[in-house]
């Protein structure tokens, strides 16, 4: 008899085939497999939620989560038996935020004593706490832009993260910064006899470079750090400072970064450097106080992302040592908000970057109310800390919005953040890869 020729369950009773007990057990079975495969899922349901692509708010909004990916989204969606159902009460739903600029290795003080008073193993401990902070702040990936002397210690933070032993968002890590003898993180100002040791890794050429990403993939390294520029000068409306590595050296570096699926990231303030960096073919241009109009041009056609870094500026303005070095960063601040206006009229991509480390980890939404005080839309915002920054990271498949098959990284907050962009500000649920955080 072939299988399509079989009887029925129900004709098999009717014949007398099958005793009730035996049916009764068919079906009891049929629905402990049912509520097995659903004994993972979990249902969140919130009165709003936020599709970052189009700003379009469902009201009320629901996600299926299976295990770690999302199942389904929508006003309604299947609440599978036996499934987990939250309820968020009147918050809006929206994709785990990204910072594209973080600093685990680093908090609240004098950045170059702590590469001097402080082990490598005590930052690496300060790091995790960091990493914890950063994700019940509802941060769930970031990219972690140089351990400032602790080499390649963010590896081990970044794994043990993914193997699940410690918590904290998804990282893109690389180790140390790159920089030339006597550059931007290099320690000056110290008693040359003590030979004080620089905060990142010397290179001093193209073949240098060229070694120093080598040895950096080798140790793990997601991508490259390389700073472009030195010391801000600003004097009125004169703002400048001046370029490290030629655009042929960055070039050498993006080629061979290029090499094993990797990318450059730069700390680029002002012109020539950025419009060399941009040029190169480098992934992003942070801080970038100023570009000039060719440079944006290059970034618009090739998506190269600029980073802008507002909240570090406003907390070194706010906590500056002397009334002389507060005014200078005030007047750097003031200039850099001119030049984001700009940006944004010539349509540069944004992502969104803190800078965290300087100042304490887990309150660097702030960055989002800055952004939109400065001139960016809270959807725009959103987006940049969302799907721009998932884009960043080579994470654009997986995370940066809700939709079916992506990773749920999802967070909820209280009221509706395209009408106060400040409620990322106070973010009370978490979940990252489907497990539950914070709630």
């Amino acid at each position: 008899m072939h299988a399509d020729e079989r009887p029925s369950i129900a004709t098999l009773v009717r014949r007398g085939l099958f005793a009730l007990p035996l049916l009764v057990a068919l079906f009891a079975s049929a629905a402990a497999s049912a509520e097995a495969d659903n004994a993972g899922a979990v249902v969140l349901h919130a009165a709003r939620l936020l599709d970052v692509d189009t700003g379009k708010i469902l009201s009320p909004g629901e996600v299926l989560v299976r295990g770690e990916r999302i199942v389904a989204v929508g006003v309604q969606v299947d609440h599978p038996v036996a499934a987990r159902i939250i309820d968020l009460g009147d918050r809006t739903l929206l994709p785990g935020l990204i910072d594209a600029h973080v600093h685990l290795f680093l908090h609240p003080g004098a950045e170059d004593s702590q590469t001097f008073n402080e082990s490598v193993p005590e930052r690496t401990i300060r790091a995790t706490l960091a990493a914890r902070d950063d994700l019940m702040a509802g941060f769930t990936a970031e990219r972690d832009m140089g351990t400032e002397g602790a080499g390649s210690a963010d590896t081990a933070v970044r794994d043990a993260i993914n193997h699940g032993w410690i918590s904290g968002p998804r990282l893109r890590i690389c180790g140390n910064a790159i920089d030339i003898l006597g550059g931007h993180e290099d320690a000056i100002g110290f008693n040359p006899d003590q030979h004080a040791l620089s905060n990142a890794t010397y290179a001093n050429s193209s073949a240098d470079l060229v070694a120093v990403i080598r040895s950096q993939v080798k140790q793990g390294a997601d991508f490259a750090k390389i700073y472009e520029t030195g010391k801000d000068r600003i004097a009125g409306d004169d703002f400048s400072s001046p370029y490290q590595f030629s655009e042929d050296e960055l070039r050498a570096a993006v080629q061979e970064a290029a090499r094993s699926g990797r990318r450059i990231a730069v700390h680029a303030t002002a012109e020539p450097g950025t419009g060399m960096a941009a040029r190169a073919g480098v992934a992003s241009i942070d801080h970038a106080y100023q570009l000039n109009a060719g440079t944006m041009a290059v970034m618009r056609e090739h998506g190269i992302f600029a980073v802008p870094t507002f909240t570090v500026l406003e907390y070194f303005a706010a906590h500056a040592a002397t009334p002389e070095a507060a005014a200078r960063y005030r007047a750097i601040q003031a200039y850099h908000i001119g030049q984001f206006k700009l940006q944004l009229a010539a349509h540069v991509p944004i992502a969104v970057g803190s800078d965290v480390g300087p100042f304490p980890h887990g309150t660097q939404a702030r960055e989002f109310a800055l952004l939109v005080q400065n001139g960016m839309t809270p959807l725009a915002a959103i987006q940049a800390g969302t799907l721009h920054g998932a884009t960043l990271l080579g994470w654009d498949k997986d995370i940066g919005r809700l939709a079916e098959n992506y990773y749920a990284d999802i967070v909820a907050v209280p009221g509706n953040p395209l009408h106060d962009i400040s409620a990322l500000q106070r973010i009370d649920f978490v979940m990252k890869n489907g497990m539950v955080y914070r709630q």
